[in-house]
């Protein structure tokens, strides 16, 4: 008897998209929507613990840290399991493990049991999102998968926002503990979800025979016109994705792609993070009034959701190569343009740090979406993790560095400029990508990809 053979990726790519792939991608947002809160309601929390257990400024650091060590744990290590057993798996475990190790930390007693919460609660944040990130493009169809990554990632800016306006209506009237019990809750009630909704990712269940109806299932709610029978044989890459190690990275031409992808979320975190952080501080001492402040600190979030709805189609389009790279080309210039608004009048300044935060906050999303094209499904969450978790090292350098020139006296102006040279080199390194990798969403691995790889770079 013939066997009915189903290539599982032609099920994406030659179909619509329907309404469980809309859902596979608003449960993967709900994930880096808690992501963003948790990221910012730490912020609320922490000034209001120091006044209450009576804590030296100088220790708030190591407790905002604690919760970025934890990040680069979960993003370096746990995200190639993943790869190994499976999206959803981790996705689960992440979320119930940040759930209850947020809750927890409501009964923290002194600065070791915060920051012991804080690590734990940041290493099932960094496994849960680039297994968020790489499930997301595995249901999506090449023609859109920059769209749907970057769509996800608004949930993380979303996230910074709610984040503040809950911190807003609860801090007042229920303390810090209050934030806490809304971060943890919502994780496990998501886990829930994940649990009775989300599908397993379909290159993991290709490799397993056993789990082949599991398959199938998925498969039939992607097309309900699909024949499957006893007889059916799913094929899709089976053999290359028993492969999760890190090494893979760096194995058929990806090696300059991975380093130039690693440099470039270094630099464009510092960048973010700079500005998240320094910011309000630049404007405070500049004698701005503080709900002046608060609004111009949200612009570059709300820049970079927009830049979403414009960047997203543009990499599907013409590539993610040539997008970014005008995109950061673009903020050089905007970054100079705020530089020089910080004597001109407020709305000035506020079109500036909106447009600056556009090609920044955006470009943050958008090299997540780079990579999530960039390397194959079955190393997707393992490149995305580690991207992330290098470019973490960048958002705690970002900030310490600008600390260091405000302390040699560099104004606003300067610091501005000088941002907006180092973000060329995140362009140039994309561009360089694009020199290397082609125009458009080519992946590296084919014979095609190896040998232009190699003659690029001879």
């Amino acid at each position: 008897m013939s066997q009915n053979v189903i290539r599982v990726s032609d099920v994406i790519e030659q179909r619509k998209v329907g309404g469980y792939q809309a859902m596979i991608v608003l449960l993967c947002g709900l994930i880096m929507f808690i992501d963003g809160f948790d990221t910012q309601a730490i912020s609320y929390i922490v000034p209001l613990v120091a006044k209450q257990w009576h804590i030296a400024p100088k220790t708030l650091g190591p407790i905002f840290s604690s919760t970025l060590v934890g990040l680069m744990v979960g993003y370096l290590l746990l995200s190639p399991l993943s790869d190994k057993y499976g999206h959803k798996r981790v996705m689960t475990i992440a979320s119930l493990m940040f759930g209850i190790f947020t809750v927890a930390t409501v009964w923290a007693g002194d600065v070791t049991q915060l920051m012991a919460m804080r690590f734990l609660t940041g290493i099932g944040l960094g496994a849960a999102a680039p297994s968020a990130v790489a499930l997301t493009g595995e249901f999506s169809p090449q023609r859109l998968r920059a769209s749907f990554v970057l769509a996800i990632y608004c949930g993380f800016s979303l996230g910074f926002v709610v984040a503040g306006f809950v911190a807003g209506a609860l801090l007042p009237l229920y303390g810090w503990t209050s934030l806490l019990w809304v971060g943890g809750v919502t994780p496990i009630v998501l886990t829930l979800l994940l649990i009775l909704c989300l599908p397993e990712s379909m290159a993991y269940l290709t490799r397993y025979r056993a789990r082949s109806g599991e398959l199938a299932k998925t498969l039939l709610k992607l097309d309900p016109r699909l024949r499957i029978d006893a007889n059916t044989v799913f094929i899709d890459g089976a053999g290359a994705a028993r492969r999760a190690a890190i090494s893979a990275l760096f194995t058929k031409g990806r090696s300059s792609g991975t380093l130039l992808l690693w440099l470039i979320f270094f630099i464009n975190l510092a960048l973010f993070y700079f500005m998240q952080s320094w910011l309000p501080t630049m404007l405070t001492a500049m004698k701005y009034p503080l709900d002046k402040i608060v609004l111009i600190t949200a612009l570059p979030t709300t820049g970079g959701i927009l830049a979403a709805f414009v960047v997203g189609p543009a990499m599907d389009r013409i590539g993610p190569y040539v997008s970014i790279s005008v995109l950061y080309l673009c903020g050089a210039a905007f970054l100079a343009f705020t530089a020089s608004s910080f004597g001109a009048s407020l709305p000035v300044l506020m079109l500036a740090v909106f447009l600056a935060g556009f090609c920044v906050s955006g470009g943050q999303k958008s090299v997540i979406a780079m990579a999530a094209v960039f390397y194959p499904t079955e190393i997707r969450s393992t490149g995305v993790g580690w991207a992330l978790g290098i470019g973490r090292l960048g958002g705690i350098a970002g900030p310490s560095v600008v600390g260091m020139l405000i302390g040699a006296h560099w104004s606003p102006a300067d610091v501005f400029y000088a941002a907006a040279v180092v973000i060329l080199a995140a362009g140039l390194c994309t561009a360089i990508m694009g020199r290397i990798y082609g125009r458009r969403g080519n992946l590296p691995g084919t014979a095609a990809q190896v040998g232009a790889a190699d003659a690029a770079l001879k």
